[in-house]
């Protein structure tokens, strides 16, 4: 007799994420296919190191630099993606319950206080990138300039702000259409 909590006794439903998407000035598709470009990227380098050592017992110093760097880009490009679709991580419990007034002040909130925290990341690691260009820093794995890893927190970030905002003012439109 089958177990009704058993996973294959479960309905299945794959959501339709790109039907569930807002309208946004700027695209989606552009962090849905950096993330693609990325991942392939990543998939393609390790590929190579793996068989490079396998069938010499060395590998390339550079691919382990250069997949770490990828997968910063990926979960930022990633984290630029749930922002603009509202899905960025947060309590439920929290901000799921209560009057629909709280509910919308609370996602106002959240909405401004990322685009917040990443103006001022962006802000900040400028200096860093700064920093890395004036005193030549070069990455430990290679040598290549630091600063060729460090350009993309900024920008990353600051269209990460950006994203928070677009959220913010579609919320906002959207309680003022409710009113």
């Amino acid at each position: 007799m089958p177990i009704p909590h058993e996973p294959s006794h479960l309905p299945i439903e794959v959501p339709d994420t790109a039907a569930q998407d807002e309208a946004t000035v700027i695209p989606l598709k552009i962090e849905d296919w950096l993330t693609v470009i990325i991942m392939a990227l990543l998939a393609l380098v390790t590929f190579v190191n793996v068989l490079v050592r396998y069938f010499t017992d060395s590998s390339f110093a550079w691919t382990e630099e250069f997949s770490v760097f990828l997968m910063i880009v990926l979960a930022m490009v990633a984290g630029s993606a749930a922002v603009a679709r509202d899905r960025h991580i947060r309590i439920e419990f929290f901000s799921a319950s209560g009057s629909a007034t709280r509910q919308r002040r609370l996602a106002l909130f959240g909405a401004a206080m990322v685009a917040l925290l990443f103006f001022l990341m962006a802000a900040l690691s400028v200096r860093l990138v700064w920093d890395d260009f004036r005193f030549n820093e070069t990455s430990p794995g290679i040598g290549v300039p630091q600063w060729w890893y460090t350009i993309w927190l900024p920008i990353i970030s600051l269209a990460i702000a950006l994203r928070a905002v677009g959220l913010l003012i579609r919320r906002l439109r959207a309680g003022a259409e409710v009113q």
